[in-house]
């Protein structure tokens, strides 16, 4: 199963952590890991490049640990608001979207949202 715990500080979301393998098949045929993998990386991209912004992040595949990390989510980091909106919208946009995967993939999944402040 893979837990992903998506980190949110006054209302905005930030970032995220995944642990563990989805298991919903056999490595290298696991649809689930790999859209979860391609989200992922979406992403960070996206954050880096498209919005130009500093995304901290860590994948440590011996441990299935990935965890992803934007200041530019927040207000206190980042003056732009549009892209403040942009950039909580994509970790937003994620933790709907595997609400929505939760559906079919229950046994596989689990999401959850911690409020915490960016440290």
């Amino acid at each position: 199963m893979t837990k992903i715990v998506f980190f949110r500080s006054g209302g905005v979301y930030y970032g995220f952590e995944e642990h563990g393998h989805a298991g919903y098949a056999e490595a290298g045929d696991d649809v689930l890991c790999a859209a979860l993998s391609a989200m992922t990386m979406l992403i960070i991209n996206t954050v880096e490049v498209a919005y130009a912004s500093d995304v901290e992040y860590t994948v440590d595949e011996g441990a299935t640990h990935i965890m992803v990390r934007a200041k530019a989510a927040l207000p206190e980091f980042e003056e732009d608001e549009r892209k403040r909106y942009a950039v909580s919208g994509l970790f937003l946009s994620y933790y709907y979207q595997l609400n929505d995967l939760l559906e079919e993939y229950y046994d596989y999944l689990d999401v959850e949202v911690k409020d915490v402040d960016y440290l």
